[in-house]
């Protein structure tokens, strides 16, 4: 690392035969090894692309509620980065690690060409950290590259080659039990709780009855245990479900909701988080969370 010196020049020689660079100022001379400029990558060219343009923030917006539910498994590709699903009447993002879910739809956005790609994690976290909210993006795809342009900066990335998964078909579609919270409080509460959860499966078990929420969570192998009871409004049987707490406070974390509905058919069957505020017009949010199997 090279520490900058005000008011004193900086001479860089580069020796073109073995592009050795050597950089030299009053403090002293330092040298480093260079490489053709000829073997950088170059940058491909888009043929036979089309075009969709963003709002800076609705692009922010659905990176931050999708991102976090990719997964990891290098087994699994497709499922590492976020599959987006252009229409004529809305634009949709959704991501998943197999145990978690996150479907992101603006029907307020829309495209000439119905396409979908998935994007990788790695050019949209660079997307993320670098767009405006006030600044409009260009989205360039064909079947192999995507190429994003804003301001001065071009990110172009390869797509993930694959078929993603039939999200749709994992999402229950009649849920008749639902609880309304405040998501601050049952965010905090499963942050407690979970403390104690065993730190292999960090299984907590919620159970309904009226209008009370218990949230227990217990680990056998060093006899801990945690209890907390909320007050809720809950429509339907009283249940008792098991989730991985890991999950739902992410998803609690980013849902941008300050009142949710947690909705549910069976323990065994996923539960649907929905935001209940929070959202802009033509804006819809679904997250959802596998149940784990409760210990007796």
């Amino acid at each position: 690392t090279l520490k900058t010196f005000s008011n004193q020049p900086l001479t860089f020689i580069v020796d073109t035969n073995n592009f050795a660079i050597e950089m030299s100022s009053e403090m002293g001379n330092y040298k480093l090894s260079g490489q053709n400029a000829d073997e950088f990558p170059k940058m491909p060219v888009l043929s036979d692309s089309y075009s969709v343009v963003f709002p800076g923030d609705v692009l922010s917006n659905a990176i931050n509620k999708t991102l976090f539910a990719s997964g990891n498994d290098e087994l699994r590709p497709v499922m590492s980065g976020v599959f987006c699903e252009l229409s004529s009447d809305q634009v949709t993002f959704v991501s998943t690690d197999a145990h978690k879910l996150v479907r992101h739809t603006r029907t307020d956005l829309s495209s000439d060409q119905v396409s979908s790609f998935i994007l990788p994690k790695k050019p949209l976290n660079i997307l993320r950290n670098n767009i405006a909210e006030d600044e409009e993006i260009k989205l360039e795809f064909n079947d192999t590259n995507a190429l994003f342009s804003f301001n001065n900066i071009t990110v172009i990335c390869r797509l993930i080659d694959g078929k993603y998964p039939n999200y749709d078909a994992v999402i229950p579609k009649e849920n008749p039990n639902k609880l309304t919270i405040e998501t601050s409080l049952l965010l905090s509460s499963i942050k407690r709780v979970s403390i104690y959860a065993n730190k292999t499966t960090h299984q907590i078990r919620l159970k309904i009855a009226g209008s009370d929420l218990q949230i227990t969570s217990e680990d056998l192998d060093f006899a801990n245990k945690a209890e907390e009871r909320l007050s809720c409004q809950y429509e339907g049987t009283d249940m008792e479900i098991g989730f991985n707490s890991k999950f739902v406070i992410d998803m609690l974390n980013n849902i941008g909701a300050e009142k949710i509905s947690l909705e549910m058919s069976e323990p065994n069957r996923a539960g649907i988080i929905l935001p209940l505020d929070g959202m802009e017009e033509g804006e819809d949010t679904l997250m959802l969370v596998m149940p784990v199997m409760l210990n007796n």
